[in-house]
């Protein structure tokens, strides 16, 4: 391990952090809420914590896959803390506990809260927690090699490490210009998105935290009752359409920008994604009719929900606890499957759910005959095997994680569908669960212990397990021979 690069790198990230924390401080300064002394005060906790790390000067420069994942887990690890203090000096989420699970759920893009009246908290803390999901939906390291690169931190490994899904790789052969190219096409889609509300009569300020969470693909709100409070059709038709458009890899943006349009439209993960969305809304729809006014009604909200849940955003225009259990059946599945692999989205990622049905489609074929020899095709190429090991480690890892934190979130005692579902919706960053959790409801109910354990559920599943897993073994921390 090369100590000296992580702590350089870890104190310029503390610096960007500071920077970033300006803008809720000039908006309550804006909105005359006397609260700028809690953001100076963590702004000069992150300048002063990082000059301190940035005084070692290593001798070499080249961050390697061990320092990256190091970096990247302990920067969302930290910097969540610190974000998470604005909360704590100005008293509206006064329990560390609380704070954190709060920020970790902005920075993860989860949208779970343990608000329990969120029209009551200050602007520049509700634009903050916003914020948040703006920053963690491309990612924090990716904001700071796209818009403050050091030469300490080109490098294509940190990049593996957060940009979810089975594979990442460059557009371009610099890895900062490829983190601002996603950048740009993420910033002009979030200004569109913004425009878009603003015309369908949404308040700017609504407009602005609106358009940051679904960017970051995040849900969480400056209303308790979410979307639903503004009983306007245009605006859930306009976040509709920008959910459904974050949850698409925004590699294939990036193909149309330059005009590869057949290349991105061979995209077999983009379709399959489409077509899963299409089946749900379908069956979702004819199964919540005859509960709703009219059959519009029911598409409308089957169509909100069933983009909401399998991009991970979790706004809310309707109760689904309401829903018949084969309809939360349904969404509880895309809570799986989730959003395409280089999306803002999470969950498995609809990339690896067809790699899994492929694997498990060659295995009953070698089965039936041994001697044959057949590769997994994706997008008509064939997929290499180490992605494909990879994938299948990832799943076993990944339910793994998910039975040991049911059990420990079991302690409650909560009954079994607030159970399940608060952590299947923590790890695949959705937000909303069902039963107590669910979309009407907070986390509030959760002890302390559980909260830990959905907040550590919320990073793994944000990072996929590796940069989390890797902390915890000991030959990570060798030095360097």
């Amino acid at each position: 391990m090369n100590y000296k690069i992580v702590s350089r790198t870890m104190g310029r990230l503390f610096w960007a952090e500071a920077a970033i924390l300006c803008l809720p401080l000039l908006v309550s300064l804006y909105y005359k809420e006397n609260l700028y002394h809690i953001y100076l005060l963590t702004i000069g906790l992150l300048t002063g914590i990082g000059a301190v790390l940035n005084l070692p000067k290593p001798e070499k420069r080249t961050i390697y896959a061990r320092e990256g994942f190091v970096i990247v887990a302990l920067s969302w690890i930290l910097l969540s803390f610190f974000g998470a203090l604005p909360f704590v000096f100005s008293g509206e989420i006064p329990s560390i506990i609380d704070a954190m699970f709060e920020v970790v759920s902005g920075f993860t893009t989860t949208g779970a809260t343990i608000l329990e009246n969120i029209e009551g908290m200050s602007k520049s803390l509700l634009f903050w927690r916003a914020f948040t999901h703006w920053i963690g939906g491309m990612g924090i390291l990716m904001f700071v090699l796209a818009f403050l690169p050091q030469k300490d931190m080109q490098s294509m490994h940190i990049m593996r490490a957060e940009v979810p899904g089975p594979s990442v790789g460059k557009l371009v052969s610099k890895t900062t210009v490829t983190a601002r190219i996603l950048y740009i096409i993420y910033a002009v889609f979030t200004c569109a998105e913004i425009i878009a509300l603003l015309c369908c009569d949404m308040p700017l300020f609504d407009s602005v935290t609106t358009a940051f969470a679904t960017a970051g693909t995040g849900g969480f709100s400056v209303k308790n009752a979410s979307i639903a409070a503004y009983n306007s059709v245009p605006i859930e038709i306009v976040c509709t359409l920008f959910m459904l458009l974050f949850g698409i890899n925004f590699n294939l943006f990036y193909l149309v920008l330059i005009k590869q349009f057949k290349r991105a439209l061979k995209s077999e993960e983009l379709w399959t994604y489409l077509g899963i969305i299409a089946v749900a809304i379908g069956v979702i729809t004819l199964n919540i009719a005859p509960l709703v006014n009219s059959f519009g009604t029911a598409l409308r909200q089957a169509g909100f929900q069933v983009v909401s849940i399998i991009t991970t955003t979790g706004f809310v225009t309707a109760d689904f606890n309401s829903w018949p259990m084969l309809s939360q059946i349904i969404l509880i599945t895309l809570m799986f499957i989730g959003a395409c692999g280089g999306s803002t989205g999470g969950g498995l990622k609809v990339g690896r759910i067809i790699i899994l049905f492929k694997a498990c489609v060659r295995e009953l074929k070698r089965a039936l005959n041994p001697r044959r020899v057949k590769c997994i095709r994706l997008d008509n190429a064939v997929l290499e095997k180490e992605t494909a090991s990879a994938t299948c480690v990832y799943f076993v890892v990944y339910m793994l994680v998910i039975a040991i934190s049911i059990l420990l979130v079991s302690i409650n005692n909560h009954d079994f569908t607030t159970t399940f579902s608060s952590v299947i919706t923590c790890i695949n960053n959705v937000g909303p669960g069902l039963s107590l959790v669910g979309p009407v409801e907070n986390f509030t109910v959760m002890s302390s212990l559980s909260k830990i354990v959905l907040t550590l559920d919320m990073l793994i599943g944000r990072l996929e397990v590796l940069p989390m897993m890797i902390l915890f073994v000991p030959s990570t921390w060798k030095r360097n021979s």
